[in-house]
């Protein structure tokens, strides 16, 4: 009997000789990668509090075209710099048509996450060599953390696109210096347009203590390639603030005090905290990479490069971010680039324990999704379908033949995946990367309508749109959150006014949010009570509407 296995004598396992195709597994990193991408884009709802803010700020740019500095409806502060409201709005406008406003600027997300995934695996191949890239790509979108962020309507999107590329431009900086300082330069500017400070300090503190601290890259060339970046970056970062500051300079200063103002505020902790599950299989094969390479660390530039930028990313979004997952997506670019290239060196019982931890997990995961929906159809088991009735708020489940043909095509895959898995290094990236993506096109079909119904405004706020009367002045707001703010801007086109400002004293109209005891509000005998409702999965949050009658 003839065994295709390759190990060393230390019990490392290699990947065995290809079986398939260059093509065919191109072909794979491409399909997965595409059902990866677009399921979770479209159909459904903005989503608080993670898409009110980019939702109500791209209305804004459409509505008022704030094309400079857009603003939503929540404050009168700019909120970022407005290159993914501007690409967010132009997608919005040229599928009008066809998808509602949130779909169409969802589309944006899915282009500015396939730019990311194009980077990572160009980082990847770049770094360690030819057929690494795709295993880049598949331990990045692997990431247990970044597959809701990836999906949601905000700036941050478009930063991890500019922060992917300058990490990619570092890499080809020895190679090719010039390609790299285009790279580099176009990164820092759609880094900075997309958030502002955050992106391009991390950039900037890497290309400064790269040199600082390695001879590698303490070269002409290098010093050549962070000048002709800056050359192309300046002009474009200046033009937005100049022009911001002809237009809207309240705003830029505001803006401006309030990002340095957060550098007083740190969220180190929080990173720490969230790592353990967010960055999980990049961490713990980055970390064994560390040790496996650890003779290396210093002498190699690659190295180097990964260490350098995981702590100025680590600083810096721990000075400059807030305590939000989304804001540790860069973290995953230099974990994901060291894991690719570690994960070929495991140990037989690591690679195949962390390959079978990933099927029993996610086939645990995807035969929980189908129950539930199996419940919600059929009415068995009982208690199952009670509890989701109760968290979703949605009481009839309705079959759709689309949702059940992708979640069912999709599960076949996985489960032809984990019955014929190899038990190879890069297998269980591999595998991985297939688990994630069974785990969230199930999520996406099978359970979209409950996690829309318990997340979604739609509802309670058309019901409020259809009850405001023919005539009125304003609306003043009482005790209203910032993301309710900003859907009822999205969805009933109204700005509230908070009760203590001065606009509010001439409105005739007051919407108060209350909590799970409803306070009395002593408004006077000329308010009357109009209109009160809530979502239908909430058990806390409702809201009223009183008018003023004379």
């Amino acid at each position: 009997m003839r065994f295709n296995l390759e190990h060393d004598w230390q019990g490392n396992m290699s990947t065995p000789p290809a079986r398939v195709g260059e093509r065919a597994k191109i072909h794979l990193l491409i399909l997965l990668c595409a059902v990866w991408l677009l399921m979770g884009l479209i159909g459904h709802e903005p989503w608080k509090p993670l898409e009110s803010n980019a939702i109500s700020t791209i209305k804004q740019v459409l509505d008022n075209g704030s094309f400079i500095a857009a603003t939503p409806a929540s404050s009168d502060q700019l909120s970022n710099p407005p290159l993914y409201y501007l690409s967010a709005a132009l997608s919005a406008t040229a599928l009008n048509t066809i998808l509602p406003l949130h779909d169409s600027a969802r589309i944006v997300t899915g282009l500015w996450m396939l730019l990311t995934l194009v980077m990572i695996g160009m980082t990847g191949r770049e770094l360690w060599g030819r057929g690494f890239g795709r295993q880049t790509s598949f331990i990045f979108i692997s990431s247990i953390g970044l597959v809701i962020s990836a999906h949601t309507i905000t700036p941050e999107v478009s930063a991890l696109t500019g922060i992917a590329a300058c990490f990619y431009a570092l890499t080809l900086a020895r190679r090719r210096p010039y390609r790299a300082s285009v790279l580099l330069g176009a990164g820092m500017s759609v880094g900075f347009l997309s958030t502002g400070i955050l992106p391009i300090s991390m950039i900037l503190l890497t290309c400064a203590a790269l040199p600082c601290f390695f001879k590698h890259w303490r070269t002409v060339s290098f010093a050549k390639v962070i000048g002709i970046a800056l050359l192309i970056a300046s002009p474009v970062i200046l033009a937005w603030v100049l022009l911001c500051m002809h237009f809207s300079s309240p705003l830029l200063d505001a803006w401006w005090s309030s990002s340095l103002a957060r550098a007083h505020q740190s969220s180190h902790l929080y990173l720490l905290n969230i790592s353990v599950w967010y960055a999980w299989p990049s961490l713990p094969l980055a970390v064994w990479g560390l040790w496996r390479y650890r003779k290396q660390l210093f002498n190699e530039a690659k190295f180097q490069l990964c260490i350098v930028f995981f702590i100025a990313a680590y600083l810096t979004i721990g000075f400059f971010g807030e305590s939000r997952d989304i804001y540790a997506m860069p973290l995953l670019i230099p974990l994901t680039a060291l894991a690719s290239g570690s994960i070929e060196t495991l140990k037989r019982g690591a690679a195949s324990a962390i390959n079978w931890f990933g099927l029993i997990l996610f086939g645990f995961m995807g035969f929980l999704i189908w129950l539930g929906w199996g419940a919600m159809m059929s009415g068995s088991p009982e208690k199952l379908k009670e509890r989701l009735i109760f968290l979703s708020g949605l009481t009839q489940l309705n079959f759709n033949v689309l949702a059940f043909t992708a979640a069912s095509a999709m599960t076949i895959i996985w489960l032809f995946t984990a019955l014929r898995a190899q038990h190879s290094n890069r297998a269980a990236a591999t595998n991985w990367a297939i688990g994630m993506t069974f785990v969230w096109t199930l999520l996406m079909t099978l359970w979209l309508p409950m996690i829309d119904s318990a997340r979604s405004y739609r509802d309670v706020f058309t019901s409020l749109k259809n009850n405001l009367p023919a005539e009125y002045s304003c609306v003043a707001s009482e005790s209203l959150g910032d993301s309710q703010r900003e859907l009822l801007h999205y969805y009933v086109n109204i700005k509230t006014y908070p009760s203590f400002s001065e606009e509010s004293k001439n409105c005739d109209l007051y919407l108060i949010q209350d909590d799970k005891n409803p306070k009395e509000m002593m408004l006077g005998e000329d308010w009357h009570q109009i209109w009160n409702d809530k979502r239908v999965s909430e058990r806390k949050e409702s809201f009223r509407l009183f008018q003023q009658t004379h």
